[in-house]
């Protein structure tokens, strides 16, 4: 018996944090399995040219900043007025600082919480009216591992992905009855640009132990590609030289 793969081909997928990493990535892997994507960041050149080479009818891009609800708001609506619809949203937008809980400044501090936890809510909230409208969706929000261990350098930063943990068990017990799936992808350490953040610094041999984002892209798309009556909470994972 084969096992059911749900086809992703025609879906509709909106990606926040896309022009780098993680992001784009997920977006490369959804047009490859006949997505059409909707990409969003602050980065337009970035996005701009990631639409360049997934063509122009299976990408559009969005500049935004996920701590602006109506930013949220545009995104979906640019995913309806260019392809029809939207089907799913990848909550992947974030930031981290690195240190102890002295470190860092108020300001950074503030800015990690509000594109970390405000961000990924502004985004689920965006989405949420044509999930209704279409009476099911998709929702992935990209946490990560420090959601349930917080490192000794990565206090507040951990603070933020245990939020996002919290917010996506709460949304997927509320919306699962209106057949919106909620999964939370949350990976060890990725090598990215974001991996660096602020307390690292670039060329770290540490980071050649890390996932690549393309790892962490394969665990969104495949879990966007279960049947309809499955779902996914929470996926972790770790590459083989990382410690669990």
């Amino acid at each position: 018996m084969t096992a059911e793969n749900r086809s992703l081909k025609g879906t509709v997928v909106a990606i926040t944090g896309a022009s780098s990493g993680i992001g784009r990535e997920t977006a490369r892997l959804l047009v490859e399995s006949g997505a059409k994507v909707v990409l969003g960041a602050r980065r337009l050149d970035r996005l701009e040219d990631l639409v360049s080479e997934l063509g122009s009818d299976n990408a559009v891009a969005v500049k935004m900043d996920v701590t602006k609800s109506a930013d949220n708001k545009d995104l979906v609506a640019k995913a309806v007025s260019t392809f029809g619809k939207l089907d799913s949203i990848v909550a992947n937008a974030g930031i981290g600082y690195y240190g102890g809980i002295a470190d860092n400044t108020d300001e950074d501090l503030i800015n990690m919480i509000n594109v970390n936890f405000l961000g990924t809510v502004f985004t689920v909230r965006a989405a949420i009216p044509e999930f209704r409208k279409s009476h099911g969706g998709d929702i992935v929000i990209v946490s990560s591992v420090a959601g349930f261990r917080g490192g000794a350098n990565e206090a507040v930063y951990a603070g933020t992905k245990f939020a996002q943990v919290g917010l996506s068990g709460a949304i997927d017990r509320e919306l699962s009855p209106e057949g919106v799936r909620v999964t939370t992808i949350c990976p060890a350490g990725t090598k990215t640009e974001f991996a660096i953040g602020a307390g690292r610094t670039e060329g770290d041999p540490a980071l050649d132990e890390y996932m690549s984002p393309v790892d962490v892209a394969f665990q969104i798309v495949t879990s966007l590609q279960q049947p309809r009556r499955l779902r996914t909470g929470i996926w972790t994972t770790w590459s083989m030289a990382q410690s669990s």
